[in-house]
């Protein structure tokens, strides 16, 4: 028998926090077993020549949607197969009751069995989940959610407060399904989560949709009012980054009010970064940490209305070429924590040609290393090490994760991205493996992709295919 499962040869190990060393890599029992400038392949089943390329540790798409517009079980399945394309290994999706995923409300204790069941043996990564709290009873099981469940990270949307779909009639409660989804249910939230937090050694977050529904109604109506204009600059217009800057302000004092731990979702301009570091500035005390996305990052409203179509409205919305800007200075200067591609599979048919209507998301899962390669490291001077924290490493960190995913060290597990720094090739819809018809990136010259995906120490995806049966299970956090 032999004494390692696989070998990663030749390859250069990115270690997070350390560097990158040259050395060989292997792996036992699904978990990183040695780490050594040499070791011999005829101690081990399996060997993957990786000379030349750079081994990650698999990506932890830390913000996702399964199931949000079409089954969990089809989701399940068809975007977590992406999430290899890009060499994550790991995705925590966001799921919530009301109207989408299973477009009911109830008790967690009874509707989040049913999720798992629905994911399970349909996955290809492994998986977690950030629940969202809708209403007070839901907010008294988050101890049994913490202690039993497994799960250590919450969501609260702001713009549910006076929710209103523009074009529909439907109101906050009708679409929440909840009682009172305000400032009110936000403080009962945090006080919820911050006691937890200090019943347990891994931290319990509140991930938080920073748009003001107020103000979003106020500038939806002026732009609607303006001509109405079928464009992703008119709906970034309805939603300007001032909502993002408000909503900011509301939730960090709240978070200080009851020392919750916070996580600032896809920020999608300057104006909202601004006002994350004034808050953490402000506030020290305060656990708060940023995430932006890899659409917000690489794409702007001018040149995706210039090409036609609705296919990347999504909220936070799209914005200027400033922003853009603005977001990398931020991953480069090291305010921004984690990237995450907040993927949700949306079809093209549910896009349509009228701004209002069209469903807001599309997926990214597939471009997570890749982006952050080609834009990050070739194009930016970003370091194989931070791109490494940024997808991989903080996520875990911050998700309660760490020890087990996010790194190479031997112990974790044998999650691994095995990347060519210098392979490019043109981002097509049939290329990233998702159900999704269309992708917004589409004809992207992408520099640095995975050629190997590695999860527990088994070959998942290589070479543009996936591998064996789909092995992901879920991760209790």
């Amino acid at each position: 028998m032999s004494r390692y499962e696989l070998l990663v040869r030749g390859g250069t190990l990115v270690v997070p926090y350390l560097g990158t060393i040259r050395a060989d890599l292997a792996t036992r029992n699904g978990k990183v077993a040695a780490i050594a400038d040499e070791i011999d392949p005829s101690e081990a089943s399996t060997v993957l020549d990786a000379t030349g390329k750079l081994v990650f540790p698999g990506a932890v798409d830390a913000h996702f949607h399964l199931g949000i517009y079409r089954p969990l079980s089809v989701d399940a399945a068809e975007e977590t197969r992406s999430s290899l394309v890009g060499g994550a290994t790991t995705v925590l999706s966001y799921f919530r009751t009301g109207q989408h995923y299973l477009n009911k409300t109830g008790p967690y204790a009874t509707i989040f069995p049913e999720v798992l069941s629905a994911v399970a043996g349909n996955a290809w990564t492994d998986y977690g989940f950030h629940l969202a709290p809708m209403d007070t009873a839901q907010v008294h099981e988050i101890p049994d959610l913490v202690g039993e469940a497994g799960v250590s990270s919450f969501k609260y949307y702001m713009f549910y407060k006076g929710f209103n779909l523009s074009a529909d009639s439907r109101d906050a409660k009708a679409f929440t399904m909840s009682d009172e989804y305000d400032l009110g249910h936000l403080y009962q939230l945090m006080e919820a989560v911050a006691a937890a937090n200090q019943s347990t050694d891994r931290r319990v977050s509140l991930s938080l949709h920073c748009e003001q529904a107020e103000l979003m109604r106020l500038f939806i109506d002026r732009v609607r009012a303006a001509g109405d204009p079928q464009t992703l600059k008119a709906y970034s217009d309805a939603r300007p980054p001032l909502t993002e800057r408000v909503a900011i302000g509301e939730a960090t004092t709240l978070a200080r009010a009851t020392n919750c731990a916070v996580n600032l979702l896809h920020l999608s301009s300057g104006e909202a970064l601004a006002a994350a570091r004034e808050a953490r500035a402000a506030m020290p005390g305060v656990d708060m940490r940023f995430e932006v996305t890899l659409h917000h990052l690489c794409l702007n409203h001018d040149e995706l209305d210039a090409q036609g179509g609705l296919g990347a409205k999504v909220n936070p919305p799209i914005r200027s070429h400033a922003d853009t800007e603005a977001l990398w200075a931020s991953v480069l200067d090291g305010t921004v924590g984690w990237v995450a591609s907040d993927h949700a599979c949306c079809l093209e048919s549910e896009k349509g040609d009228e701004l209002w209507p069209a469903l807001p998301g599309f997926g990214g899962t597939a471009l997570l290393y890749p982006i952050l390669l080609s834009e990050g490291m070739h194009k930016r001077g970003l370091s194989p090490t931070r791109v490494a924290e940024l997808v991989s490493a903080n996520p875990a960190r911050a998700y309660g994760l760490d020890g087990r995913k996010g790194n190479l060290l031997v112990g974790y597990d044998a999650d691994l991205a095995v990347i060519d720094p210098d392979l490019e090739q043109e981002v097509t819809t049939d290329l990233l493996l998702s159900g999704q018809d269309h992708c917004p990136f589409e004809g992207r010259k992408v520099r640095g992709w995975p050629v190997a995906t590695i999860l527990r120490g088994q070959i998942t995806y290589q070479n543009g295919a996936v591998t064996g049966p789909p092995r992901g299970t879920f991760v209790a956090r």
